[in-house]
């Protein structure tokens, strides 16, 4: 059986991703349809090696007959267009974070929690979270299963490429800026990104956290277990794309580091790499364009009785984001539709 598809925000760096992993994994597309703003109107997109398609207005799309829509417009216009074709029948697969905290949708990380996928019937939406949930979570899981996690302390190393195109051009125009001695001033973020690392993404909040920190605290305790205490610090880098995190994490049984390696090797989506004394460990350059969440440095925490230490990194357009979504409708055609 072949499904109408639907992709919205196909001109961006994450439709355009989940248009390239759709033909990649051979999802069983019977037509896909590209979908942009009035501005994209005719642009054009690659659909594997020899399909081009040409954009429609998402304001002009009728969602009837099409059977999921992977949405990654931003949060404003998925408030307005995701409800729309849910309310035609289309299943709504949302990349942007409006509706991750609503209770009646499922906030999914297919590796931790597949079950949630059933709960689409509430109201034809199913929400990805955060990239940088989405890659620790798919790390933690097969650990909080075996030890139980009592308490996570993140700290983000987040590439530009998750802030959109304009935000990686403005590294690159920065950084050949500085070696021409022609200083631009920063447009897409509050400091210089060039040679710089920024403790902000997204707005400040009132308890002095970050939204994107916030997010992660939040979308852990609705996608994992709610008991989990949780506290992030988030950092923009001058890194193109891929994301890195190092996590401590404390258990309330113990787990040796040989253990968790052990239980990580055999966890589907994730790749260790870890030996350092050889010089094997991952970096963003090495995780960019891959499908696993990486997994290096696994050490004991000496300072707490049950903790470990974990350096973790993924693509953050694949499985940050687009990888994510499109296995997200793999489980629901292979077991809902």
């Amino acid at each position: 059986m072949s499904y109408k598809i639907a992709v919205v925000g196909a001109t961006g760096n994450v439709g355009r991703q989940i248009l390239s992993i759709l033909d990649e994994r051979e999802f069983p597309c019977g037509e896909v349809v590209a979908l942009a703003s009035r501005n994209s109107l005719g642009k054009k997109v690659s659909f594997g090696d020899i399909q081009i398609l040409e954009t429609q207005v998402l304001d002009d799309y009728d969602f009837t007959g099409t059977d999921i829509a992977l949405f990654s417009p931003g949060g404003a216009i998925s408030a307005i267009h995701a409800p729309r074709a849910a309310a035609a029948g289309c299943i709504v697969i949302d990349n942007t974070s409006h509706f991750r905290m609503d209770k009646d949708i499922p906030l999914v990380v297919p590796e931790v929690n597949p079950e949630a996928i059933a709960q689409y019937t509430n109201r034809n939406i199913i929400a990805n979270p955060n990239c940088s949930t989405i890659q620790m979570l798919v790390a933690l899981k097969p650990l909080h299963d075996v030890a139980r996690i009592k308490r996570i302390v993140v700290s983000t190393y987040q590439a530009v490429s998750g802030a959109g195109k304009d935000a990686m051009d403005e590294l690159f125009d920065q950084t050949k800026s500085i070696y021409m001695n022609n200083m631009l001033e920063p447009k897409r973020f509050s400091r210089q990104i060039a040679f710089n690392v920024i403790p902000q993404i997204d707005s400040f909040l009132e308890n002095g956290y970050t939204k994107e920190e916030m997010k992660m605290v939040n979308e852990t305790k609705k996608i994992l277990d709610i008991n989990i205490e949780v506290t992030a610090t988030c950092v923009r880098v001058p890194v193109f794309n891929g994301h890195s995190e190092s996590i401590n994490v404390e258990f309330e049984n113990p787990l040796s580091p040989e253990e968790a390696r052990e239980i990580l090797q055999e966890a589907p989506g994730i790749s260790v790499i870890d030996d350092p004394m050889q010089g094997r460990f991952i970096t963003p350059c090495e995780a960019s364009t891959e499908h696993d969440v990486y997994v290096s440095r696994i050490r004991k925490d000496f300072t707490v009785e049950n903790g470990l230490n974990l350096w973790v990194v993924a693509d953050n357009l694949r499985k940050g984001a687009a990888l994510n979504a499109v296995q997200i409708a793999e489980h629901l055609v292979e077991n809902y539709l």
